[in-house]
């Protein structure tokens, strides 16, 4: 005689993935610009670098940051996030100040080392930032985005004692050994030192 094979019933299968899922269903859902607890920034929203591009630290523990290195992307706004992003490109900064609206992002936390300045020592003891726009095109060094990167670059030197000066608030083409030419000949520093000190 046949036997009559036995089947769970739907109501019995769904309540065993519930189940099975029950104690995840809890958590919850990771969200892609989920910011953490605190920012470092708090006018800044979290757009997280790929931890392949950047070093895990405890700074200031190990090495309290003296300088402020400014940085021009080259790109957008949102190609400069996406190249964050990627865990091939080995490139990463603190932070990203949008050109129209002075928007800030942070990337990296300032506690660890973004890869920025292309030069160990210089990574080590900085914070990053860069501004959307490119060196030859002045148009995209807007009085917002001054005005927003001046407010955060006051921020970091104030909670790290970093002099307000150009000697700590250096261009990525001062970096020693660098090929790089940004923040480039159109940036205003004179009136961004004044911002900085002003904020």
């Amino acid at each position: 005689m046949a036997r009559t094979r036995s089947f769970p019933s739907r109501r019995r299968l769904l309540k065993g993935a519930a189940l099975a899922v029950g104690p995840y269903a809890l958590l919850p859902a990771p969200q892609v610009g989920a910011q953490p607890r605190s920012l470092d920034y708090p006018l800044a929203t979290w757009e997280p670098a790929t931890s392949a591009n950047y070093t895990v630290s405890d700074r200031p523990v190990t090495q309290t940051p003296d300088l402020v290195v400014i940085h021009v992307t080259q790109t957008s706004y949102s190609n400069t996030l996406a190249v964050f992003q990627h865990p091939r490109k080995k490139v990463s900064a603190h932070y990203v100040v949008r050109s129209d609206d002075g928007h800030t992002a942070q990337c990296v936390r300032e506690h660890d080392i973004a890869w920025h300045a292309g030069d160990w020592d210089h990574n080590l003891r900085s914070i990053g930032i860069e501004h959307e726009g490119w060196v030859d095109q002045p148009g995209y060094f807007t009085d917002v985005m001054y005005e927003e990167s001046a407010k955060l670059t006051a921020t970091i030197c104030t909670r790290y004692g970093i002099p307000k000066d150009r000697a700590h608030i250096i261009g990525h083409n001062e970096i020693p050994g660098t090929d790089h030419t940004d923040p480039g000949p159109n940036w205003d520093w004179t009136r961004y030192i004044r911002l900085v000190n002003a904020a």
